[in-house]
Order: C-alpha cells, then sequence, then structure tokens
C-alpha cells in the first residue's frame, strides 16, 4: 500500500484547530493528517498504525487480551437469545434499483452517535441490533463518553435520545451502547462476510461529517486485508488532545498492535462520521462495520475509495459476548513476532510463551511462518490479522522454516481469558 493516512472514521468535530498534531514517530512515512481521531500507517516493519484517540490497553504479540468497559450490565441481557446471522447469498444479476431498495431497508436502521467528554465532541455512526435501542458502533467512536463524557444517538426519524456504553471491547474496536427510552426500533439484518467475494457490491451507511442518513455505494475491493492500530494505554495522562496524534517509538510500535483484523476493503466512499455504520451486501445484510480509510498524502481525511470494515463474523462472536455480559475473548497464539530484520517474507517468532498454543505445537524462537492454513504469512501484521480472524478452540496448520527446511505443524489457538500478555 502506498503512503498514506490510515484514518478512523470517527467524528464531525465543530473545530479542529484546537487540537494540534503531535510530533511524528520517527518510523511514520506518511503527511500528518488534519482530521480528529488520525490514524496513521507507519513503515511496513513496524507493522502498526499510530492513534491518539483510541483509549486501549497496550498489548504484545499475537491475539493480545482486552480491555472490557461494562459501564452498564443492566440491558446485557441473554434472555433475548445471541444473534444470528442470515444465509442469504447475493444474486448474480442485480437490478438497476438494487441500491435504492437497500437503502429502503437499512437506513431505519442506521443512527448518528453523538459523543462529548473532557477532550472535545465529535459523531460517528451506528447499527440498530435490536428493537430496544441496543446499537453497534465502534469503540473508538464512544471512547470520548467512556469516563464521564456524554453520548446520545439520532434516529432516522429525526429523534436524538440519551444513550449509554453496555460494553466494549477494543482490540476488536466494537462497543455496544443502549437508546434510552426507545422501542419498536427497526433491527439491521446481520450477513455472513464469509460469503462476501470480491467484485460483488456493497454500500456503506452512516453519518459522514455529520451528514445523517448518507448512502454510498461501491464493491467489494479486497478480502482479509490486515488493518493494525495501536493506540495508547487508556490510563495514560492525556496531556496532549486525543484527537491529536501520539508520539510513539519503533519499538512500541512493534508491541502495539492492539486493533488488528482482516478487514474488507471497499471503494464505497468512507469519510469521517462513516465509524461505526454498516457495510451490506446487495439484500441489505450487514457484512461488516466501518472503522478506518487510507487518505491522500497531501493530509486531507477524505475517501480515496480505500476504505475499511471490520468483517461480521468476526465481529458477531464478540458482540454476543458483550451483550451476555461476558468479557469478550479472543484467539491467542501465544508468541512474540516481528518482520524479518533480513527481509525474509513471513513473521518471524522472536518468543514462545509456555505453555501456550505455540509451544505445544512445537514452535520455537527464531522460526519464520509463513503460511497460515496455507494462505501465505507475508509479515508480522498479517499474521497477527489472521489470527484475529479465528475464535480460541479453532486448529490452524501453520507452515514455518527452520534452519533451511519447511516444516507443518498444527495448533490450537488459545484464549486470552485470563491472560493480558499476547
Amino acid at each position: 500500500m502506498s503512503p498514506g493516512n490510515l484514518v478512523v472514521m470517527t467524528e464531525n468535530t465543530s473545530s479542529t484547530a484546537e487540537f494540534p498534531t503531535a510530533p511524528e514517530p520517527a518510523a511514520t512515512v506518511v503527511e500528518p493528517a488534519t482530521g480528529p481521531f488520525a490514524r496513521r500507517r507507519t513503515s511496513r516493519a513496524t507493522a502498526a498504525l499510530v492513534v491518539g484517540a483510541l483509549a486501549i490497553g497496550a498489548l504484545a504479540g499475537v491475539g493480545g487480551a482486552a480491555t472490557y468497559a461494562a459501564l452498564d450490565d443492566s440491558t446485557a441481557s441473554a434472555a433475548a437469545g445471541p444473534l444470528q446471522a442470515t444465509n442469504g447469498s447475493n444474486t448474480v444479476s442485480l437490478p438497476a434499483n438494487w441500491a435504492e431498495k437497500v437503502a429502503a431497508k437499512v437506513l431505519p436502521s442506521v443512527v448518528k452517535v453523538n459523543v462529548s467528554g473532557q477532550g472535545g465532541s465529535g459523531s460517528g455512526s451506528g447499527v440498530i441490533l435490536r428493537p430496544d435501542g441496543t446499537i453497534l458502533t465502534n469503540n473508538h467512536v464512544v471512547a470520548l463518553a467512556a469516563n464521564g463524557g456524554t453520548l446520545s444517538v439520532t434516529l432516522n426519524d429525526g429523534r436524538t435520545v440519551p444513550a449509554r456504553i453496555v460494553g466494549t471491547d477494543p482490540v476488536t474496536d466494537l462497543a455496544i451502547i443502549k437508546a434510552q427510552g426507545v422501542s419498536g426500533l427497526t433491527p439491521a439484518t446481520l450477513g455472513k462476510s464469509s460469503q462476501l467475494q470480491v467484485g460483488e457490491p456493497v454500500a456503506a451507511f452512516g453519518a459522514p461529517y455529520g451528514l445523517n442518513s448518507t448512502v454510498t455505494t461501491g464493491i467489494v475491493s479486497a478480502l482479509n486485508r490486515p488493518v493494525s492500530v495501536a493506540t495508547p494505554n487508556s490510563q495514560t495522562p492525556q496531556q496532549q488532545s486525543p484527537f491529536g496524534q501520539l508520539p510513539q517509538s519503533q519499538s512500541q510500535q512493534q508491541a502495539d498492535p492492539t486493533t488488528t483484523y482482516p478487514a474488507i476493503q471497499t471503494d464505497a466512499a468512507i469519510n469521517p462520521g462513516n465509524s461505526g455504520g454498516p457495510l451490506v451486501d446487495s439484500n441489505g445484510n450487514v457484512v461488516g462495520i466501518n472503522s478506518s480509510i487510507h487518505t491522500a498524502t497531501n493530509g486531507g481525511d477524505g475517501s480515496v475509495g480505500l476504505g475499511f470494515a471490520i468483517p461480521m463474523d468476526e465481529a458477531l462472536p464478540i458482540i454476543n459476548q458483550i451483550l451476555d455480559g461476558q468479557k469478550p475473548t479472543h484467539a491467542r497464539l501465544a508468541v512474540g513476532v516481528s518482520d524479518s530484520a533480513t527481509g525474509a517474507t513471513g513473521a518471524l517468532v522472536k518468543s514462545v510463551e509456555g505453555g501456550g498454543a505455540a509451544e505445544a505445537a512445537g514452535l520455537k524462537a527464531g522460526d519464520l511462518i509463513t503460511a497460515i492454513n496455507g494462505q501465505p504469512v507475508s509479515d508480522a501484521e498479517t499474521l497477527i490479522s489472521d489470527i484475529r480472524g479465528h475464535r480460541p478452540g479453532d486448529k490452524v496448520t501453520l507452515t514455518y522454516q527452520r534452519d533451511g527446511q519447511t516444516r507443518t505443524a498444527t495448533a490450537t489457538l488459545g484464549s486470552d481469558a485470563h491472560s493480558n500478555a499476547s
């Protein structure tokens, strides 16, 4: 990917001049982003992005533990049962007015999320999951409101109602919020991102730049695109505005890819304010949650046709854990990895945790992982992304090189339920 900025599409702030950009880290190869909550892609060797907006704990290696914020569990009830994804597949030949039909179906389920806190104010997007006002959005959208801020949602019918955070998962950049005093809302239909094909049409919904009920269309440009974000610890004193970039050393960037996922890439226009809104297929099924974009190198923060969404298949288990009042869990290979210093293709194993999945599979420090389940692993970021696309207990086949020989091993992925490390 050519140099540019990967920007979280969160908010349309009333003023950005008062939120200056902090100094760039030495490894950065892009121009500063001028918009708030900017995510910035660093050099490929660091396999991370730097964000000044997210309050996420620092993690190391593959599959680090989540920081779970259950600010109000009173609405996280398992009585309604877990959410399910539809099995519907897209039609081969689409009518000319497919986007019109999809818009009519999905718009009633899309909200604008308004947030303010000590660091400023802004807006993002969300999608209704249940008629009682249970809404899915990004963690970075609601982060400002997590510590004494205010949160509200503007519904498609124009009503603005207060909301509260039910739970968040910074590792996957997801959050569940609950609109207050509402009922009978229209929930979206959740689809299966695993059924997506490159080239098929999709539509993005949300409130870019605060413009409610906006629909844009495009295609699936790529699947399983590794997207990584390194973010400051939530306990870090905020001497700098959360709208600005925080400096970070190269070693920290390599160790802290806290939000890494195999993204859906789309050319549907996604802009600041679209974060948390749904990406839907041609049947109006939610297949992803819009989260970030790649911007031009001149510092602009608008769409250049490279948008990224969190796949619904990866999001749904986390959503149901939060709704059930649980701490979200993530798959762990239990290794520390980096890119190879020699430029070799693959993820270099720097350390192996005792008792973890990698040790049980026979991996050792110095091994170079080159494939997972037969799919090439180009670097550390790709491996992390692939592991994050799995669930605890999944079995994966690892191809690796040791002493010039190619070997394979089967690993049963562990869980970060009781771990704060990789």
